[in-house]
């Protein structure tokens, strides 16, 4: 079998009861789809040309000739209209591709357009997208600036058209951040980015990295954009994150106001409020076990359907840990929740530890399985959740091309 070419299987459609979607970043970047079977496990269906350069192993956030997490960010591939639009970043050049999802999961590419911001070095840096389904707009956030966010307007087609609009998540006296994710509220009104650094990241003399975390000492790693009926984006308002090191954000299901965030150098997750005015509140962090190493690098976040278990991906670790949701109130459940996932021991993380760098993932509408990119394993792995217990069990492996791929997104 053809892993990362244009292929499509012979299996069938209707054997299967859902898809999953994953850019490979490569340099000539492809989206590999997955069929999801009723057991959980995933088939590689096709692999295809998104049209568009991904960073290959490279990875721009730090200079690192190979690294997995290449942008530090999150949301790369979404789907957006019932599922019958698929959008990616493509980092390396900074553009994004849209295709079109038939019923039987396939994907036909539609177009492909610049973000705006030139390529200045090796590599772009787009690496989140978010879809206003009331305006049709679909914002790109690049990590760095100063013009870390640009939008489309999407046609019916699902052809992209850049708008002209332009903002930036640096302060007056922070002219070089790096943003992580842009995610909506589900009315539509604020659009939030969280902050990683506050500086792009440096090698000290020793070799080190100089890293400036966002959120660390002041409180302004979370930034919110009021936005207009027709997509525009008002100015820009900095708010506490609640901890250092902003990642990860996701609203509650059925919440217009309520949403967690990961924090990567604080090493867990608190639940914040938004209020109609834009005014952020936030809960106290509840960190998970660091006993390891510091920091953990938790980031990525999935939430259940019911709003009780929340998994978070720690990329310093190469596990995943689990909390229980109640009232509001979050506690730590499994810690971790999976066994560790080894990568090829070729890569470190911030705290020094040896990880297989696990970075985005993807729950089931269902709650029953969860599937996790380990890249630099070179394996998307499948696990069954028991909401009961918060435990994972792993079902299955998937190969993916070695510490490029990022991006997961299904239904």
């Amino acid at each position: 079998m053809l892993l990362f070419g244009t292929l499509r299987v012979d299996a069938l459609a209707s054997d299967l009861v859902g898809h999953v979607y994953m850019q490979t970043n490569e340099t000539q970047n492809r989206i590999m789809h997955f069929g999801r079977n009723e057991d959980g496990e995933l088939e590689l269906r096709e692999s295809i040309p998104t049209g568009g350069a991904g960073s290959g192993v490279f990875k721009p956030i730090s200079g690192q000739e190979s690294a997995p997490n290449a942008f530090e960010g999150a949301g790369s591939v979404i789907l957006a209209e019932s599922n019958t639009l698929l959008f990616t970043t493509n980092g390396g050049d900074n553009s994004v591709t849209s295709f079109r999802v038939s019923p039987d999961g396939n994907l036909t590419m539609i177009d492909r357009q610049s973000t705006g911001e030139p390529v200045t070095g090796r590599s772009g840096t787009a690496k989140s997208l978010v879809y206003r389904p009331q305006s049709r707009t679909l914002y790109v956030l690049h990590a760095f600036g100063p013009n870390h966010l640009r939008s489309y307007t999407v046609a019916k087609d699902g052809k992209l058209k850049l708008r002209p609009e332009r903002h930036s998540v640096n302060t007056a006296k922070k002219t070089d951040r790096v943003s992580t994710q842009a995610v909506l509220s589900p009315d539509g009104r604020f659009l939030l980015v969280d902050i990683l650094f506050d500086a792009r990241p440096a090698t000290k003399p020793d070799g080190s990295p100089n890293l400036v975390v966002a959120n660390a000492s002041d409180p302004d790693g979370l930034v919110i954009f009021p936005v207009r009926d027709d997509g525009t984006l008002e100015e820009a308002s900095f708010a506490d994150a609640g901890g250092a090191g902003p990642f990860y954000i996701a609203f509650l299901n059925r919440s217009r106001d309520t949403f967690l965030n990961g924090v990567a150098v604080g090493d867990g997750v608190l639940v914040s409020h938004i209020d109609d005015e834009g005014h952020v509140t936030n809960g106290p962090l509840t960190p998970i076990d660091t006993s390891l190493a510091k920091p953990s690098e938790l980031c990525w976040l999935q939430v259940t359907s019911d709003n009780s278990l929340v998994l978070a991906t720690n990329f310093g670790y190469g596990t995943v840990s689990t909390y229980r949701l109640v009232e509001g109130r979050l506690s730590l459940l499994q810690d971790p929740a999976n066994k560790a996932i080894p990568g090829d021991g070729t890569f470190r993380a911030v705290n020094g530890l040896v990880s297989s760098g696990p970075s985005d993932s993807w729950l089931t509408p269902d709650d029953q399985y969860f599937y996790q990119i380990f890249g630099n394993a070179s394996v998307l792995v499948s696990y069954r959740l028991d909401k009961t217990s918060g435990r994972l069990t792993e079902i299955g492996r998937n190969p993916i091309p070695y510490n490029s791929p990022q991006g997961l997104a299904g239904f």
